[in-house]
């Protein structure tokens, strides 16, 4: 029995992904996948295969975030933008 969830928790809450090339890959996108092999089977043990599961870890974890490319593509196409709010202390300036 596992202390991870089955599924997503609580609304916007994602599934994690352990940290094992199967995992990492299993969770990347079909186009990633093969990059991420690639890299993975060319990488020397130590840091550099450790840096190469890192980046790849954080991408399939983002690759879990429902609408994730919807939001990227409006964000590089400047549309649906959300206003920040202005830190305090900066309108008494």
């Amino acid at each position: 029995m596992s202390a991870q969830p089955e599924g997503p928790g609580r609304a916007g809450r994602v599934r994690p992904v352990p940290r094992t090339i199967k995992a990492i890959g299993e969770a990347l996108t079909r186009e990633k996948r093969a990059r991420f092999y690639g890299e993975v089977l060319t990488a020397e043990q130590g840091p550099e295969l450790d840096g190469v599961l890192e980046r790849w870890w954080m991408d399939a974890v983002l690759d879990q975030v429902p609408g994730r490319r919807r939001r990227h593509a409006d964000g590089v196409a400047g549309r649906n933008l959300v206003p920040l709010p202005e830190p305090r202390g900066e309108s008494e300036r």
